[in-house]
């Protein structure tokens, strides 16, 4: 039988701390390591309970949670965290940092001060326990064998012999969640002034932190960065993200392509979705889309990407090494779905080689 997620709460609302941890009791994936109402009483509890994920509010006395989460990081450098809290605006930013500089750290946005434990109940059972079942997943978790592969399939676990197509690519599209804000971090400031294809980005966060992501991925790329909005014509040298809490998929209409975005229902519990965006690529670009998918936990993305493959398209994947979680790649690239698997460090050069070689090989000037 699979062992159960053992969850410490640290939160200085006695109501929030009794319904997590009844609901968290009461899930049959999960048990509670034990709670604490600051950041100094979780430190000194955590080392007995030893838990397999900590839930952190960051607005706490005697020690908040962004303290804590250095702490924690200096003393358990790999144990997951889900910052559990009602950030107000202005700390957004400052959380978002705190999670660039410690990498695996996940969000989930809190109703605010005056909420009726009836709301906390809804966004416990609806966005936060899902989140910490995935985490329970990553030790049996979902297999690539549950899902129907692609046919042919490429050589996607082996190594690039330095041959690469040379299809064109008209869009790329980028999946992360779970570490992803610190990978794109790396990631954007591979892609040149004069890179001549849209980016177009689906990372999973609470809608509150989506805005502070672009500025700080703006402020480290040589291409625009923000976040998209709907009718949005697309073009090339600029990345978007998906907004908070709505899905975004490109359509095509009279003068070129376009953005759209879609408060439909979740998919894979997620809104924005990586399927979704990714599906909607293959439909409108075909054979011209080059997916990326980093990393991240669930199997958001599978789907898109069989899409994308079927359709022609390329695929790339982080490899499990410089993943915090190697759970969404990991299912693509033992699918055999992808072109490669490489680390993060290599990820953005083989993008722009892929968007930037088949333009060279083409243009008039080359065969001259």
């Amino acid at each position: 039988m699979k062992r159960k997620i053992r969850v410490f709460v640290v939160d200085d609302s006695v109501v929030v701390r009794r319904v997590l941890a009844r609901e968290v009791s009461s899930d049959p994936q999960m048990e509670l390591a034990g709670t604490a109402p600051n950041g100094r009483v979780a430190l000194a509890k955590i080392a007995q309970c030893t838990p397999d994920l900590v839930t952190l509010d960051v607005e706490m006395p005697e020690m908040d949670g962004l303290q804590t989460l250095a702490a924690l990081r200096e003393k358990y450098p790999s144990l997951p965290v889900i910052m559990f809290s009602a950030f107000r605006e202005p700390h957004a930013a400052v959380t978002l940092d705190a999670g660039l500089a410690f990498p695996g750290v996940d969000y989930v946005l809190k109703p605010a001060e005056s909420f009726a434990p009836s709301e906390a109940l809804k966004v416990i059972r609806e966005d936060l326990l899902p989140k910490i079942r995935m985490y329970s997943s990553l030790s049996s978790g979902f297999s690539a064998s549950s899902f129907p592969a692609a046919s042919p399939s490429r050589d996607s676990l082996t190594p690039s012999n330095g041959i690469e197509d040379v299809r064109r690519v008209d869009v790329v599209v980028v999946g992360a969640s779970t570490g992803g804000p610190d990978a794109l971090a790396e990631l954007m400031p591979c892609f040149p002034e004069d890179f001549p294809a849209p980016i177009l980005i689906v990372q999973h966060m609470p809608a509150l932190f989506m805005k502070a992501l672009a500025d700080r991925l703006a402020s480290r790329s040589k291409i625009d960065v923000a976040e998209a909005y709907s009718n949005q014509p697309l073009a090339p040298g600029q990345a978007l993200l998906a907004p908070g809490g709505l899905h975004m998929l490109v359509q095509k209409k009279p003068g070129g392509t376009w953005i759209r975005t879609d408060p439909g229902p979740p998919e894979n519990s997620c809104r924005p979705s990586v399927d979704v965006l990714f599906r909607s690529a293959a439909e409108v670009y075909g054979s011209h889309v080059l997916a990326v998918l980093m990393t991240g936990m669930g199997h958001d993305g599978f789907d898109g990407c069989r899409k994308i493959r079927n359709a022609g398209g390329q695929i790339l994947v982080q490899d499990e090494a410089s993943s915090v979680v190697w759970g969404m790649p990991r299912l693509v690239a033992e699918a055999g779905l992808v072109d490669q698997v490489l680390p993060l460090s290599e990820l953005g050069q083989a993008i722009v080689r892929r968007v930037m070689e088949p333009r060279r090989v083409m243009s008039p000037e080359s065969s001259k």
